[in-house]
């Protein structure tokens, strides 16, 4: 069996990079898509973790706004088999989508601060 999520939106903060006990780098995100429809906007946020070398890259290069298309699997809540759920702080209810990336692409131009970096190779 096999599952997909491919989704292309914006970040909501910057990434934050953390290593695991063995060393491996994880970098978590926000990311929002959004669709206008008669006079309706709808925006969706999703929770995105990237592992190794792809986790520095994106911990380098992403910032809060950046556009990026990341494909991978959605990361369900092992009790229930469904999108975490949670209580917000005004009482009201609300989910979210986790995914675990196996590509992240960078969406925007060449970053400011890559373009004196010759060996910059988005993913």
């Amino acid at each position: 069996m096999y599952q997909n999520i491919t989704i292309i939106g914006n970040l909501g903060r910057d990434p934050e990079l953390k290593f695991t006990a063995d060393g491996k780098a994880v970098a978590s995100f926000s990311v929002a898509t959004s669709r206008k429809y008669k006079d309706t906007d709808e925006t969706t946020w999703f929770r995105v973790s990237v592992w190794d070398k792809q986790a520095e890259a994106c911990n380098q290069y992403l910032r809060k706004g950046s556009k990026v298309f990341v494909s991978g699997r959605l990361a369900c809540d092992k009790a229930t088999g469904a999108p975490r759920v949670y209580q917000r702080d005004d009482g009201s209810w609300g989910a979210s989508f986790e995914v675990v990336a196996s590509e992240v692409k960078f969406l925007d131009s060449k970053p400011e601060q890559a373009r004196q970096d010759d060996d910059f190779v988005p993913f």
